[in-house]
């Protein structure tokens, strides 16, 4: 079973969004399928979108999870998972910090933040 709320900041104006992934066991195969796509196109070089992008780190999450990894090593192993090369524009600006809170298998809630998951280089108009 998949329970894992995640809610994520980007620009300081804007109100999170809330997604929620909800799979029982028998359905865990559409998410894990949904997640091998997004996984795919970021080796094949295909900019992914926010959407996307959240897949994967849930996808990473509930994978750690299961393997036991404790929640401060997931924290900075997720923050390898993507890079600014690896979305689409304005992606890094809209996932500024990402917060899950996660309930595998009948397991205790984790709760993992991510800040600044996408490095983004720092830029200006002029």
């Amino acid at each position: 079973m998949i329970h894992v709320r995640a809610v994520v900041r980007g620009e300081p104006e804007l109100a999170p969004t809330i997604r929620i992934f909800n799979y029982s066991t028998a359905d865990e195969e559409i998410f894990f399928g949904s997640a091998s796509v997004v996984e795919e196109k970021v080796q094949r070089k295909i900019r992914i979108n926010a959407s996307e992008a959240l897949v994967a780190y849930c996808a990473f999450i509930v994978r750690s999870i299961r393997s036991g990894e404790k929640v401060r090593k997931i924290q900075e192993q997720a923050l390898k998972l993507l890079t600014e090369d690896s979305v689409m524009i304005g992606v890094p600006e809209s996932m500024r910090s990402i917060s899950f809170a996660a309930m595998i298998d009948e397991q205790p809630v984790s709760k993992i933040e991510l800040d600044g998951p996408i490095p983004a280089k720092s830029y200006s108009l002029a």
